[in-house]
């Protein structure tokens, strides 16, 4: 689960990479349909991510290790 979770991080950071790339490749006052799709890929893999997470944690196959609440 730890890989399949790093390697979604790195998905996520490459095309955040990818956009900032084309961002800059064609000047900041134009819009590039490159720079759309990669900031688009991004969006779609982190929820993607999250909802990932999600299912395993109700599957049970992660267990939150938060800190303890003393009261």
């Amino acid at each position: 689960m730890k890989f399949v979770i790093l390697v979604a991080f790195i998905g996520i950071l490459g095309a955040l990479g990818a956009a900032g790339f084309f961002m800059l490749r064609k000047g900041g006052n134009r819009r590039s349909p490159n720079m759309a799709r990669a900031l688009a890929v991004r969006v779609g893999m982190s929820v993607a991510l999250f909802l990932v997470i999600l299912l395993s944690w109700k599957m049970g196959w992660i267990q939150p290790t938060g800190l303890p609440v003393k009261s």
